[in-house]
This record gives structure tokens, sequence and C-alpha cells, in this order.
């Protein structure tokens, strides 16, 4: 027996794509193949009944700069600095490998870092603020300690979420051009896309508005400082589409890598993600870690370099030990005990998700061409015309859960009526608009569920 040739290959020939299509076809005994058996997504991907390699031009299906590894991180709100000294030692010594710091405002940086073992960790910092002379403090702390740190400043999205920039359009860019000029080891670009993510977009749009959003900084610092050469972090929300969504962050890499080309800046670029809200449910909530194990499954054969995840009950209580850990140990789970902790890309070659990828990437690019013809990313922000994109794919995938077409089970679908919430609010779960004077409409994260939540709640209470 030849040991290059196994056995069952020689007894069989290849079956092309096209006989496969005649049985098909003969099974069916007259029904349309088309409307039978391809299932058009919402975003209009179309998903075939199976996959041949004789659909796949030759060529290179790998992902540029697919990570040998992932972190598991650990996301601590910044209040009290002593407080949340203690939560991110704790978190270190049980199993994270990354903190990510959410910051509103200006906190001691040796009461919290000095006391830490950072020895081959990485930090992440995201401001929701941006002061100049604080973000300097911090990047020389962490040269000077040899601490691996991303800072996360992102004008464009602190535009899209509250309406407003940080200061205004100029003086934010400005700003984030001079640190560059003056610290050129740490020129770091953030753009969080999870915001469209979480307010109903499709991967098509995320990934479009991703480039677009992208390209609004390259063209800036392409003009106003050329000789830069910026680094591009991704935040990443990921929903519950499990292929979908490990073909969206694949197709990331490779959008990327073409418009960072187009400016010779460095095509390589780190994406962190974490598991969507829009999903998320405060009744039969501990349906939510099933949900969020799925996601950081996405993310992490997706291609993510550090994935954190959200604890079953982030939504309706404050944080506490248990969700924490909880959430935690599902991502240590998956690194240990469930072979995740990958050195290869496990998904490449698959000929279903390489469809994926070639249908959202060629969809993105369409779209983001689109939006540049239109004047970019920010003139279509400033003139609502990305909003009112957002807001009718979501209202579509509105529609499919409140007719159950769309299923969360335990809250549309198998609801748990013994299942009482009033009580237990510590935080309110719903979405919450402050009337203030904006430059712009702000994107709205709006949960699938709210709705009828709201409802439930209202009757628990007559």
């Amino acid at each position: 027996m030849n040991t290059k040739e196994p056995f069952l290959f020689n007894e069989f020939k290849n079956v092309s794509a096209k006989e496969w299509k005649q049985k098909i076809q003969v099974d069916l005994k007259g029904a349309d193949y088309n409307q039978s058996l391809i299932w058009n997504s919402p975003e209009g991907i179309s998903v075939k009944p199976f996959y041949h390699q004789d659909f796949f031009k030759e060529g290179d299906a790998s992902t540029p700069f697919y990570p040998k590894k992932w972190l598991v991180t650990q996301h601590i709100f910044i209040d009290d600095v002593s407080k949340t000294f203690r939560l991110a030692k704790d978190a270190l010594n049980r199993g994270a490998e990354a903190i990510y710091f959410n910051s509103n405002k200006i906190f001691d940086i040796p009461t919290l870092f000095s006391g830490l073992d950072l020895t081959k960790k990485v930090i992440f910092v995201n401001f929701t603020f941006f002061n100049t002379t604080f973000t300097e403090e911090l990047i020389r702390y962490f040269s000077e300690k040899k601490i691996q740190a991303y800072l996360f400043i992102d004008p464009i999205h602190q535009l899209t979420k509250t309406g407003n920039w940080f200061i205004n359009y100029s003086e934010d860019f400005s700003k984030l051009t001079d640190l560059f000029k003056k610290f050129p080891s740490h020129q770091t670009l953030s753009v969080n896309l999870s915001i469209y993510q979480n307010a109903g977009a499709t991967g098509t749009q995320q990934l479009a508005f991703a480039l677009a959003h992208t390209n609004e900084y390259f063209n800036y610092l392409h003009n106003f400082l050329p000789e830069s050469k910026p680094k591009v972090t991704f935040q990443v929300a990921v929903g519950g589409n499990y292929f979908f969504e490990i073909a969206k962050i694949r197709a990331l890499r490779k959008l990327f890598k073409i418009l960072a080309d187009e400016y010779n800046f460095h095509d390589e670029c780190y994406v962190i993600s974490m598991p969507s809200k829009r999903n998320k449910t405060i009744y039969d909530y501990n349906v939510n870690m099933l949900r969020t194990t799925t996601e950081t499954m996405s993310a992490i054969l997706g291609g993510s370099n550090a994935v954190y995840n959200l604890p079953y009950d982030v939504l309706y209580k404050k944080s506490n030990e248990f969700g924490e850990r909880i959430a935690r140990n599902q991502l240590l789970i998956l690194k240990e005990e469930s072979y995740f902790n990958y050195d290869k890309n496990p998904t490449e070659g698959a000929y279903y998700i390489e469809s994926l990828i070639d249908q959202l990437s060629n969809n993105a690019l369409e779209l983001f061409k689109e939006i540049e013809k239109a004047g970019g990313f920010i003139k279509q922000l400033i003139s609502g015309k990305i909003q009112q994109k957002i807001e009718e794919k979501a209202q579509k995938e509105q529609a499919l859960f409140d007719n159950e077409n769309l299923v969360l089970v335990g809250t549309n679908k198998y609801p748990n009526n013994q299942d009482i919430m009033t009580n237990n609010l510590e935080l309110y779960p719903f979405l919450k608009i402050k009337k203030r004077k904006t430059l712009i409409k702000p994107i709205l994260e709006k949960r699938l569920a709210e709705k009828l939540e709201q409802k439930r709640i209202k009757n628990e209470t007559v």
C-alpha cells in the first residue's frame, strides 16, 4: 500500500461540483434548487447547501498576519484606583494574560500599576476623554517599565458614540498627530468598530465602516505627517452568527492590508474582540453564557490577538467577583482544555468560510467605495447617512426578532414565565438617551430584547 495515497481515496473517484448538484437536483424531485436550498442572509450573503473546490480559483487563502496566540483578557473599569488595583492583581493571579482598562478620568498611574507583576502581560487602556499631558505620562511610564501597552484614543468613535468630538475635529486630530511626533515608537491608532455591531449593523457594514473609519485617520496622517508609520488596533464586537463572525474578522485583516498598502503604512493590525451586547438578555440570563461561549470561539478562530468576555449578568448587575470569574474561566477553558490555544489558522481552506470571506470582503469594498465617493466617513456621519444605513438594517433585524424568525431562547421563544427581574436590577439595562446638543446624531447601541423585556417588567409590577 502506498502510504502517500490512503487506500480509501484510491477506491473512490473525485466528484465534481456539477455532479453533486445534479444528484441534489434529482433528490429534490422537481423543487427549485435555488429557492429550496440556497439561503440568503439579511445582508445579502448567499449560503449554498454544499461547497466544493471547483467553486474557488487557485490562490492564497491565508489570512495576513494571523496570530500564533491569543490572550485571555480581563475587562476592568477604573473607578477607585485601589479597588481597581486589587481587581487587576486578582485577575492576573487567576489566569488573565492581559487587562483591558476602561478610563473616563485621570488616575494615579503608580498606584494602579507599580504593584502589578506585568512580566509577559499586556495592558490596554481605553479612554473616553483626551488629555494629552496624562497620555504622555502614561506612555513614558510604560516605556520606562518596559510594559507592553496599547492606548486607545479614537476621536471618531467618540463622535459616533456621543455625537460630539472630544473637543473638535481640528484639535482632536492635531493632538493625536502631536503625540505621534513626540513618541514615534508609540504611533498606534485605535479603531473601535464594536459600536456598529451593537447598534445592529450587518457584517458587511461593519467591515466597510471599519475601512472608512481607518481611512479618515490614514488620509489625515498622509497629509500632515507623511513620515508616520501608524499601527492600528481594531476593537471588534462579535455576534452570534458563528461562521459569519469567524469570516468577518479574517476578512477585516485582508481588507485592512489592502488599505494600508495603498498608504505604505504598517499592514499588520492588532485585533481585540469581545462578545456583542445586542443579543444578550436579562431574562433567562444564564443563556448569555452559551451565547458568549460561541462568540468568543468565533473571535478566537477568526484570528483575534486578544479576547475579553462579558459576564452573563453584565446587563443588570454591578461588576461582581462571581460573574467576572465565570467570564474569565470560559476563556481559560477554551484555551487550556478545549484545544483553542492554536499555533496556526484552523479554519484556513474551509470552503464555506472562505466563501463567506470572499462575499463579505467584496460587498464591504463596494460599500467603502460608495462612502468615499460621497465624501468620506466623517462627512457621511455628519449628514446622517451612516446612521440611516445602520438603522435600516437594525429595524429589519428587530422585525425578525419580533416575529420570532430570529430566536433568542428564553426570551422570545420558550420563555420561563416564572422569571422575576424587577428586584434584581442593580443597573438600568435599557437604552437611555440624554438630551443634549450634539454635532451629529449619535449611533445608538440597542439590544434586540429591550422592548419585550420592558413589557415583561411592567407586567411584573402590575
